[in-house]
Order: C-alpha cells, then sequence, then structure tokens
C-alpha cells in the first residue's frame, strides 16, 4: 500500500480543530489513502478545496465524484457535531447564570432585525405610508365598525394577558412576604443580617425574572398582533376594491371578562370629568381667530385610557381618534416627567402601562420610541459639548464656562428642564401625540417667572403645535400632576394667573406661526383640587382672555 503525502491547509491563522480526511481507492493493482488536515470550521468551499486536491495530487479523474461527496460527508458530520457540542456549552452557561438569557435574547433579536433589514426590498420602505392610506380610506368608510371591532378584540386578549401578569406577580410577592416575615422572625437567633440580605436579594432576582418573562410575552404578542391587523387591513383594501366581492363577514366583539368584573370604571371617568367649563374666545390684533378654551378637574391619563362605551357594554370608545389618526386634526397632551428618559418611576410608569394595554398598529412602542429619543439625546449632547470645549479652548475661558462643560459632560443622557421630547401614539383613547415636558422641584416653588424652563417649554410646544396639525392640546394649569401641602389658595391662583396669561401671549404669537387656525386648548387642574378652587380658576379664566359675551339690549315702552 502506498501512501500518498499530506496536504498542508493554509487556513492556519484560522482558530478551531483540525481534523484528518482520509480516503483510499484503488487503481489497478495498487491501493492509495489520501490524508488530508482540515481545520473546523472549514471556511474554503467543497468545490475549490477538491479542486485544489486533485491538481496538487495529480488524482485520477475517475475518483472526482466520489471523492467530493465523501468530502462533503466528513465536513456536514463534523460540523453538525461541532455545533452540538458548542449548543451544550451555551445551554449550560446559561442554565448556571453565566450568561443572562434576557440579554442573550435581546442580542439575538438585534441580529435578527438588522439581518433581515439589509436584506429587505426597497419598495418596503414605503410600507408606513401604503398603509397609512389603506387606514385613512377604511376608517372614513363603512369598514369602519369592522376595524374597531378587530381592534377590540385585540385589546381584549392584551387586557387578559395583563390581568395573568398582575395575578402572578402579586401571588409570587405575597409569597416573599411571607417568607420574610419568617427569616425576621428568626433574625438575631438562628439568622444573621446577611441572611436576610440574601434572601431580599433572591426574591428581587425572581420578581425579575418574572417581569421580563411576562414583558417578553407582551412583546411577542402585541408583534404577532400588528403583523396580523396589518395584512388583514391590506387584504380588506383590496376586497373592497374589487365589485365582485362582497364583504359580508362581520367581527364580532368579544367580552372581556377582565374588564366586565370592573363595572365602575364606565362610570368612573365620567364621575372624574364632572366639573368643567367651556369658553370661546377671539383673538388677534387686526384678524381675529376664535379659540375654544376648556377647564377640567381630571387626570391626565384619563386621556388616553380607553373608556367603553355606554351603548354596546365593551367596545372601544375611540371612533374620533382613530378617524383624525392621519390628518390635519391631531390631539395633543403635555405631561410632566423629570429629567431620566426612561418608563420605571412615577407618571412615566403609569404613563407606558396605559399605552401597553393596547397595541399599537401604526406606531413603534413606547419602550422603542423611548430608545431612539435617548440615542438623539445623547449624540445631540456629545455635539454640544464637544462644540462647547473647542470654544473654551479657542476663546481661554474662565473657570465658570469649565465648571459648566464638567456639569453637562456628567449628564449626557439627561435632558434639562424645558426641554421635551415627543412620543406618537395610535392606541390612546384620545391622544395622538404626547409631549413629555422635563420640569424640576422648582414648579413648587411660588416665586416661578414667564421665564422659567417650564413656560418656555411650554411656548415652544405650542410652537410645535402650529407646524404639525396639533390643532387640541391639554395642559396641566398648575405646572403640577398632583396637589401637596404648600399648594395653598394663593399658590394656585398665582400660578394659574400666570399660565393662563403665558398661554394667551403664546395664542397670539400662534397667528403669526400658523395664519390663525381656531385651536382647542384645555387646561386641568389636579382631581385633589376643590369644587372652591375649581370655580375661583373658572372665574379667573374669561378675566384674563376676554371672553366674548353677547349683548342683551332691553327697550321700555
Amino acid at each position: 500500500m502506498q501512501e500518498m503525502v499530506k496536504t498542508k491547509n493554509n487556513q492556519g491563522k484560522n482558530s478551531g480543530m483540525e481534523r484528518e480526511f482520509v480516503y483510499t481507492f484503488s487503481s489497478g493493482n495498487q491501493h492509495f489513502v489520501l490524508k488530508v488536515p482540515l481545520k473546523f470550521p472549514v471556511q474554503e468551499n467543497v468545490s475549490h478545496l477538491l479542486g485544489r486536491l486533485m491538481l496538487l495530487h495529480n488524482l485520477p479523474c475517475f475518483i472526482e465524484n466520489d471523492l467530493k461527496e465523501s468530502l462533503s460527508r466528513l465536513i456536514e458530520e463534523k460540523s453538525i457535531e461541532d455545533y452540538d457540542t458548542e449548543a451544550e456549552v451555551a445551554l449550560e452557561a446559561v442554565k448556571s447564570g453565566e450568561v443572562d438569557l434576557n440579554q442573550l435574547a435581546n442580542t439575538w433579536a438585534k441580529t435578527y432585525t438588522e439581518a433581515v433589514l439589509e436584506h429587505t426590498r426597497p419598495e418596503d420602505s414605503s410600507w408606513d405610508e401604503d398603509f397609512a392610506d389603506v387606514y385613512h380610506d377604511l376608517i372614513h368608510s363603512p369598514a369602519s365598525e369592522t376595524l374597531l371591532n378587530l381592534e377590540h378584540n385585540y385589546f381584549v386578549s392584551i387586557s387578559e394577558l395583563i390581568s395573568e401578569r398582575d395575578v402572578e406577580l402579586k401571588k409570587l410577592r405575597e409569597r416573599q412576604g411571607a417568607e420574610m416575615d419568617k427569616v425576621m422572625q428568626e433574625l438575631g437567633k438562628t439568622l444573621s443580617d446577611h441572611d436576610v440580605n440574601m434572601l431580599a436579594a433572591q426574591h428581587f432576582e425572581s420578581q425579575q425574572v418574572l417581569e421580563n418573562k411576562w414583558n417578553n410575552e407582551l412583546k411577542q404578542t402585541t408583534g404577532i398582533q400588528k403583523q396580523e391587523y396589518q395584512e388583514w387591513v391590506i387584504k380588506l383594501h383590496e376586497d373592497l376594491k374589487n365589485p365582485n366581492i362582497t364583504i359580508g363577514e362581520e367581527i364580532n366583539v368579544q367580552p372581556n371578562q377582565w374588564r366586565e368584573s370592573i363595572e365602575g370604571n364606565g362610570g368612573l371617568f365620567e364621575d372624574q370629568r364632572q366639573l368643567e367649563e367651556s369658553f370661546t374666545i377671539h383673538l388677534g390684533a387686526q384678524l381675529k381667530t376664535m379659540h375654544n378654551l376648556r377647564l377640567l378637574r381630571a387626570d391626565m391619563l384619563d386621556f388616553c385610557k380607553h373608556k367603553r362605551n355606554h351603548r354596546s357594554g365593551v367596545k372601544l370608545h375611540r371612533l374620533q381618534t382613530a378617524l383624525s389618526l392621519y390628518s390635519t386634526s391631531l390631539c395633543g397632551l403635555v405631561l410632566l416627567v423629570d429629567n431620566r428618559i426612561s418608563s420605571y418611576s412615577g407618571i412615566k410608569r403609569d404613563f407606558a402601562t396605559v399605552s401597553q394595554e393596547c397595541t399599537d398598529f401604526h406606531f413603534p412602542g413606547i419602550q422603542e420610541q423611548l430608545e431612539v429619543v435617548q440615542q438623539v439625546v445623547l449624540y445631540a449632547r456629545v455635539q454640544h459639548s464637544s462644540k462647547s470645549k473647542r470654544l473654551n479652548d479657542v476663546g481661554n475661558k474662565n473657570g465658570s464656562c469649565e465648571d459648566k462643560s464638567k456639569n453637562m459632560e456628567q449628564n449626557l443622557s439627561n435632558i434639562l428642564p424645558g426641554e421635551f421630547y415627543i412620543t406618537r401614539h395610535s392606541n390612546l383613547s384620545e391622544i395622538h401625540v404626547t409631549f413629555h415636558l422635563c420640569v424640576d422641584d422648582n414648579v413648587r416653588s411660588g416665586n416661578i417667572t414667564a421665564r422659567d424652563p417650564a413656560i418656555m417649554g411650554l411656548r415652544n410646544i405650542l410652537k410645535v403645535c402650529c407646524t404639525h396639525d396639533i390643532t387640541t392640546i391639554s395642559i396641566p394649569l398648575l405646572l403640577v400632576h398632583d396637589m401637596s401641602e404648600e399648594m395653598t389658595i394663593s399658590w394656585c391662583l398665582k400660578r394659574a394667573e400666570l399660565v393662563f396669561k403665558c398661554v394667551k401671549g403664546f395664542m397670539m404669537e400662534m397667528a403669526s406661526w400658523d395664519g390663525g387656525i381656531s385651536r382647542t386648548v384645555q387646561f386641568l387642574v389636579p382631581q385633589s383640587i376643590s369644587e372652591e378652587m375649581f370655580f375661583q380658576l373658572s372665574n379667573m379664566l374669561p378675566q384674563i382672555f376676554r371672553v366674548s359675551s353677547t349683548l342683551t339690549l332691553t327697550s321700555k315702552h
């Protein structure tokens, strides 16, 4: 038996396991053995590798097909073995806690998304615009009833999923509370502070795992709903254009057992808004424009939560919001937030919870929008910081400017008081656009002026409303969402007067911004404010805006 010389693999730089490929064949009375070292994973094309072997060793042509088959089979088998081994190691790492499962899932999802986007056809980039046109046609057609029924059925599914999540989280917290009580009873006897801290850490980790599990479940469900809904809308639009097809199948409204159990919800919103005053004003120097003003005692999130249609009992009451979704009459809301762009605390968490109760079929979810805002803010801060450094270096500024620049660098991911970011929504009850206005504790003091960042933020928000077809805007009159002890009657009157006067000035400016368009401005005061205080504010509003009144003339005969 004659052994042929081994072929050296030129891919020595690649890391991996080396295996020997052995192939035997006969030619006449002689037997030959071909031994080739291969490094796995094999990067080279099998056909190219086969050609090199045939040429290098002057192999006979009659073994070419069999050699290629044997080479391909070995590479496939050994590659699968290596992949299985790597998979087992990866699974063990996840099971042992060396790798964070949620971080791994997010990384995989990001890579998958990037790969899909890389190979997406160019014409898909106009999908949003095409879908917007199709939806606008359908919602203004007899199919609007069917459309809203489908949205409600999806809303029912998400509501029940959220209900299950809340029940499971509540049970976990109750069980953990009982465990902690037992440990605290043994503290100082058989257990130490270290044991208590360890148990608290375990409880926190368990809650995080459960919350992440449900967050992923909700994210997956809403993604499926959004895809199904958009495909169904496109198909329905195409069917309606075909005269030979009759749309006879109606979508029945499914009752929401979780919502049905809360009978008070239907009338709750009405009770919260029972204090309301409406006014009509005319503003402008020469050409006056009519505007509608409303003063309400209500919670800001009441405009976001879905209400029940009293006639049907369960159906979403959002037809008007849907009709104006793609129009020049959008509705906006000003939400007062802190300087962190997140949804983990306070009213930001409550707003995110409400916005996740129903799938948004037109815009990205609240978390995705906040991630984009965070990136934009960080980029803008870095650019501003770099520019400030260059100016300081050139001008050799004093220490105060440098301190200001350093302070800016320490908070690159945060926004400043008076700045705001915007999120878009199609799944809220009465709101299309939310302005998240950053305010600090200074708004709770009684000495702010018309130049305060919060007031200037309102001015900039109204300017955005003019340039982006937002004709209804809801503003927190007192620049707070909740009352506190220091907010006395005089404090409320002073603050309301300041905001009324400033908004009036801004609205007069709006005529030069948009040429004079009729708008609706809603001033909201917190739920805890007294009726007496509400009516004092109601009397102040027409005095400041000089509401037009009808003059009645009487004559005596």
